[in-house]
């Protein structure tokens, strides 16, 4: 689950799916496995019923043939958008009710229902749901659906014969049959405890006994036998029907949720936030195929400019700006489809109230990248279009003179936005001839762009985005070294992230910008993430408490604030179903996603608290980060953010310890993280998925940043000396090894550091003699 160093190691768990499961309940599921295998073995057949061992083949044939109209295939949307998590289900009811395991559904994430015939349904609210019994029920908006008859799991007896029907490794609507070998307690809950192999997929199945009436629902599959498995009773089934906790998705889904208070979606498609970028996907609601997304941006008096940046994943499709918007379905718009720019008209719904104004096709757009498209309003009315700073269009239409301003999506085109503004005038950046000269002379593009020292890679770093967008031109117009040069601009980006986390710890510890350091780490993957936007966005939430809080409040009524903020409000959790992806180490991705691990939930969680009055601080336990603080009296107080800020004594961070690392926690693990040691462990933790995802240059960057931070880290150099040899980089293996041979940290063999160092040199003097 956890390791000592940070969060990230090898997640062990028996729920489907690679699902958590408490860890009580793994114990005891464990537990009830080992006493019953001994029984299952010898005394299966003589629990069977008489008449039973001779079951005709043909009549589970018919039976199954009857229950599969109306099982179900549940997959769930990842978070990058991918079908991440695939699992069971069955209607229970005609007008579009199915139930299903909560742990499938996991947390804040779209669902899609496939029924038997292969339609599929995206699911319109979550029905009810029961954590504890892990069940959920689904509605989608279907009619006349083949619903299952439930039965009555209390009149089941031991060694009766049942069939599971469901979607192991996704080979759907698979059958296995086997017995019901008892009924067990499993953390105070009735569990059907059932005798026969349960994959990957079966969760949220149900349960059928030879009359086709569900008696259970598969929610778990043992740590110790395959041929093993749990299932929830259907009569608690039924008493979560009759218990309805409707949910809408619009609710439910908080990955990358757009703030209410700058967009309102409109017209269908989904539309999110990702590293500063928004995105739509799916199809519009209209004839048009037409998607909105309106700015709640107030408008300054004309004359005013409109831009946003926008990259198209299929130029066939459309995407762009609108404007003089009535709120709903009458608008402009200016985008491009096809290849060309177009200005559009918009009267309604329908295609005889769509009316292309105007339509070119220009040089100054670039088909497959990120291009600037631009609006200005006049105050005599016109309409100026411009795409990257050059004028394209010009119109005088009269019908519509004002209204909101936003964003358009067409045909299910898949599309990305980006730099939204609204100002009286907005410049648009580009190179100029000199400083594209200035960055080419250092790069020097008729040696080796990819054996720069490091001297020349943080000169260009002082260029900024500049040096960046001429290495990314230069890519592409010298085809045959693209790679090189890309390579190039990773270094470049490296540099610029090291030299900012340089600078953020030079006046130390007590002065490091945690929030910041964070969000730089991000940036190392993700050259697109707009710092100081998150930084406002957090400062944002920060005079949000404040207003509900008055300057004598209590720390515990300030305590108590943060959490109902945080996660009832807000929706921020522990990340379960996805736990080893790097977004829930990533500072901004935790705010949109409202998801994240022990760490960077913490360190948001501290931040926020520091705004409102409350000094808390990191304490990195063994295995699992938590915010705490001492009392006056000596006492640890701590806050485990990654459940849902539940408080924390010291005998429970003990047991939270124990169970996680099986070892005991002792005095000195409750201690303040300096700020530079949470940062390190926050890329120690990135560090650990590039390994295991074998990503070196991964672990090249995280190593690089390690060492901004705390060049002392002697383990980040040997890594680097390790990393950087394989990837080829001997001005890193030399730099980190004359360390080593400075410092000598403790077993350091000097006699094997001074000859792999001459092995280098020796090698490099061959190479220069051959060039």
């Amino acid at each position: 689950m956890h390791n000592s160093t940070g969060e990230v190691t090898k997640l062990t768990n028996s729920m489907i799916h690679n699902n958590r499961v408490p860890k009580f309940r793994l114990l005891i599921v464990s537990l009830v496995v080992l006493q019953c295998l001994a029984t299952m073995a010898a005394g299966a057949e003589e629990d069977q019923p008489a008449g039973i061992t001779e079951l005709d083949t043909r009549q589970i044939k018919d039976l199954v043939q009857e229950v599969r109209r109306s099982v179900v295939v549940v997959t769930v949307e990842g978070r990058e958008g991918e079908n991440e998590a695939l699992g069971s289900g069955f209607v229970v009811s005609s007008d579009g009710l199915v139930a299903t395991n909560l742990h499938v559904v996991g947390e804040a994430r779209p669902i899609r229902v496939q029924l038997e015939s292969g339609q599929q349904h995206d699911v319109t609210s979550i029905h009810a749901s029961d954590r504890r019994l892990d069940l959920a029920i689904l509605k989608i908006d279907a009619h006349d659906l083949p619903e299952l008859k439930l039965g009555d799991s209390d009149k089941l007896q031991q060694g009766q014969r049942i069939v599971v029907v469901g979607n192991p490794q996704g080979l759907n609507h698979s059958v296995v049959d086997g017995l019901l070998s008892g009924i067990r307690v499993v953390d105070d809950q009735k569990m059907l405890q059932l005798a026969m192999p349960i994959e990957k997929g079966n969760s949220g199945g149900p349960v059928i006994d030879l009359q086709g009436q569900v008696q259970g629902i598969v929610t778990l599959k043992s740590a110790v036998t395959r041929n093993l498995g749990f299932a929830v009773t259907v009569n608690d089934l039924k008493s979560l029907i009759q218990r309805p906790n409707p949910l809408p998705m619009s609710r439910w889904l908080t990955i990358g949720r757009l703030d209410p208070d700058k967009w309102q979606p409109l017209l269908g498609a989904r539309w999110q936030q990702r590293a500063g970028r928004i995105l739509a996907k799916g199809n519009g609601g209209d004839l048009l195929g037409r998607s909105l997304c309106i700015s709640q941006s107030p408008l300054p008096p004309k004359p005013f400019e409109l831009g946003v940046t926008v990259r198209l994943q299929d130029e066939s499709g459309a995407a762009g700006l609108i404007f003089h918007c009535d709120g709903h379905q009458k608008h402009y718009g200016f985008y491009p489809s096809r290849g060309r720019l177009r200005l559009s008209r918009f009267d309604g719904p329908s295609f005889l109230s769509w009316n292309v104004l105007q339509e070119v096709q220009s040089e100054h757009y670039r088909p497959g990248e990120w291009n600037r498209l631009k609006v200005r309003f006049e105050e005599d009315g016109r309409l100026i279009c411009y795409v990257n700073g050059q004028q394209v269009l010009e119109s005088t239409d009269p019908v519509y003179r004002e209204g909101q301003v936003g964003l358009a999506q067409f045909r299910n085109t898949k599309v990305e936005f980006k730099q939204f503004l609204i100002a009286e005038k907005i410049e648009v950046t580009s190179l100029t001839t000199e400083k594209t000269a200035e960055v080419l002379g250092i790069v020097d593009l008729g040696g080796q762009p990819e054996n720069l020292r490091a001297k020349e890679i943080d000169k260009l770093a002082g260029f900024g985005t500049v040096a960046l967008e001429v290495l990314e031109l230069q890519a592409r117009e010298l085809t045959d070294r693209a790679t090189e040069l890309r390579r190039l601009r990773s270094k470049v980006h490296l540099s610029q992230i090291v030299q900012s986390l340089q600078k953020l710890v030079e006046e130390g510890d007590d002065k490091i910008d945690l929030l910041r350091g964070a969000l730089l780490i991000a940036k190392l993957d993700d050259s697109e993430v707009d710092v100081p936007v998150y930084l406002e966005e957090i400062d944002r939430m920060a005079a949000e408490l404040r207003e509900d809080l008055a300057d004598t409040a209590s720390e515990t009524a300030r305590l108590e604030r943060l959490n109902q903020y945080l996660f009832q409000e807000n929706g921020f959790h522990g990340s379960r179903t996805q736990y080893y992806h790097p977004a829930n180490s990533h500072l901004n991705r935790v705010l949109e996603d409202r998801e994240g691990l022990p760490l960077t939930l913490s360190v948001l969680y501290i931040e926020l608290a520091k705004r409102i009055g409350l000094d808390l601080v990191g304490v990195g336990l063994p295995g699992h980060f938590v915010a705490g603080w001492k009392t006056k009296e000596g006492t640890w107080k701590l806050v485990d953010v990654f459940n849902g800020g539940q408080s924390l004594d010291r005998e429970a961070a003990g047991d939270l310890v124990l169970s996680i690392t099986g070892r005991a926690m002792r005095e000195e693990h409750l201690v303040a993280s300096p700020q530079r040691e949470i940062l390190v462990r926050m890329l120690n933790n990135l560090m650990g998925i590039a390994q295991r995802d074998s990503d070196l240059e991964a672990v090249g960057r995280y190593v690089e940043a390690t060492l901004a931070i705390h060049p002392g880290n002697h383990e980040a150099r040997s890594m680097g000396i390790l990393v950087n040899g394989r990837l080829g980089d001997t001005e890193k293996v030399l730099r980190d090894l004359d360390w080593i041979l400075e410092n000598v940290p403790p077993g350091t063999d000097i006699q094997q550091i001074l000859q792999m160092r001459e092995r280098i040199q020796a090698e490099q003097q061959d190479q220069a003699e051959k060039e």
